[in-house]
């Protein structure tokens, strides 16, 4: 039954992507350490793999569609990621569990104090 839980996620996941332009792994993260029981580097792990497909296409292609997509800017950004989000695996390797749970929890709390007192 838990495929059933992880169908939901994905789901809830993927309607809040698509509503807020955000990455499926600020939902998908913490649901999976908090309520499945991952650990956070199989959180993360897990998260990652979800997103290796071309998750956003559909999404993205509304935007484009509208106008409200810079080409240039999401290719740059892209290529950058590419090789950003192995460096970022990396660093995650060598740090603890815990650790890794709490600066993403810190790091979240930021962007939303941040974003809470915004104009």
């Amino acid at each position: 039954m838990m495929w059933l839980g992880y169908a939901l996620l994905g789901a809830l996941a993927g309607v809040i992507s698509g509503m807020f332009g955000i990455g499926g792994a600020v939902v998908i993260v913490p649901t999976l350490v908090l309520l499945f029981k991952f650990s956070q580097h199989q959180a993360q792990g897990t998260s990652l793999a979800t997103l290796l497909l071309p998750i956003g296409l559909l999404a993205a292609w509304k935007y484009y569609v509208a106008g409200h997509v810079n080409v240039k800017a999401a290719a740059i950004m892209a290529g950058c990621f590419f090789i950003g989000g192995l460096l970022g695996a990396v660093l995650a390797e060598r740090i603890s569990g815990v650790w890794l749970q709490r600066s993403f929890g810190v790091f979240l709390l930021a962007i939303a104090v941040r974003m809470i007192l915004a104009r």
